[in-house]
């Protein structure tokens, strides 16, 4: 069927092609405005102070991880025992290190009275032993809430306990934080943050939609009365990865689960330096999102596969109004995109800005469709679940 409309020739596939793009453009403004746009959402309202936080300062256990980190440990774990906090702890668990870790802790332990550590015996057999030396970590622990963070981390300042802390009501059990990357020079570096920006509007856009799904261990916390409840990582020793997302996807709900996005709560973390270790970096963080549950699988799948027919379609139609020299399709396609782009351009940067990450302009074209095709590799020829180191 073809209708002359201005002069221009519109033929059924040009009717159709525009539906679809409408339909996909429709689910993209559904996922940026109701779940991408959440930590913006959250900030207005304490803004507004429509958000109740606690003035008790209770007790925290700060539990780290550490393989061979003592150089990371001596640029980054003085941050972590100079908070800003009246009784805290910070428990280094030492898993199985060749270098001079276990050194490091004993002489700064010294100066430290609140520092405490345990380890992970060399040669232990368990494919996690990040899982069981966090374990070892919460059961050591004095104190009920668990804050968890990485050796190579920093927190953005002395406040980071407190901000995490304001955030435990009585009925909250978890509260997710964000982990971002130090800035670095080179483009890599401009990947890994956009990819973690933006995996940070998910996770933490959905659960301020009250649809939480995980979090990451560079900056979680949680009750250790829950922790234990859960029986901990039991069902999952047998996985190298899944220590934070897994956990969190198993126990949190709408009404037990928290965010802070305060710049000050932010953690930063050393970023990998070749594509080859940040690429086996995403392979250990994708290689257990099978065992999420149900309906967060499918609210995972439906956006990034609503943002690759939203492109194939519209290339479609601008490869179709050039072919017919159909100014109004292309225009259409394109106005379209545009719109879109200007969305994303908006909340990404209003985001980038509360969390204090960089801001990201004529990149994002290109990182919104190269990381999800990266990760449908990585989903589909990468490792599961074996031989993928923790670190």
């Amino acid at each position: 069927m073809n209708i002359n409309l201005y002069g221009f020739q519109f033929t059924t596939l040009d009717f159709a092609l525009a539906a679809l793009l409408l339909i996909f453009f429709g689910v993209q403004l559904y996922y940026y405005l109701r779940y991408f746009r959440g930590i913006i959402r959250h900030n207005k309202k304490e803004a507004k102070k429509e958000l109740m936080f606690i003035d008790e300062k209770i007790p925290v256990s700060i539990v780290i991880c550490a393989r061979d980190e003592e150089e990371n440990l001596r640029k980054f774990l003085p941050f972590f025992l100079e908070q800003d906090y009246p009784e805290y702890e910070v428990i280094v668990i030492n898993d199985a290190s060749y270098d001079n870790t276990d050194d490091y802790i004993s002489l700064m332990m010294k100066s430290y009275p609140h520092l405490r550590t345990t380890f992970v015996p060399d040669g232990t057999t368990n494919l996690s032993t990040k899982k069981l030396g966090i374990t070892l970590g919460i059961k050591a622990s004095k104190y009920d809430l668990i804050l968890l963070t990485d050796a190579d981390c920093m927190p953005e300042g002395k406040d980071w306990i407190s901000k995490m802390v304001r955030n435990y009501t009585p009925e909250t059990e978890f509260v997710l934080g964000y982990g971002g990357y130090l800035k670095k020079k080179g483009f890599l570096n401009k990947i890994i943050k956009f990819d973690t920006l933006f995996v940070a509007m998910q996770y933490l856009g959905m659960a301020e939609a009250d649809r939480p799904y995980m979090g990451v261990g560079r900056n979680l916390s949680y009750r250790k009365e829950t922790f234990f409840n859960m029986k901990g990582f039991a069902g999952t020793l047998n996985l190298q990865s899944g220590d934070d997302d897994l956990l969190v996807n198993r126990g949190a709900t709408s009404t037990n689960t928290r965010i802070e996005v305060s710049k000050e709560s932010t953690t930063w973390s050393e970023p990998k330096r070749t594509f080859r270790q940040w690429y086996a970096q995403k392979e250990r963080h994708l290689s257990v999102s099978d065992k999420y549950n149900n309906s967060s699988k499918t609210r995972l799948t439906i956006e990034p596969v609503s943002r690759g027919l939203f492109y194939l379609t519209s290339i479609a139609m601008i490869i179709l109004g050039v072919l017919n020299f159909n100014w109004i399709v292309i225009g259409f396609s394109g106005l379209i995109l545009i719109s879109r782009y200007i969305l994303q351009l908006s909340i990404i940067n209003k985001t980038a800005k509360i969390l204090g990450e960089q801001k990201f302009y004529l990149t994002i074209p290109i990182f919104d469709i190269f990381i999800p095709l990266l990760n449908l590799f990585i989903l589909i020829f990468g490792k599961k679940n074996r031989n993928i180191k923790w670190k």
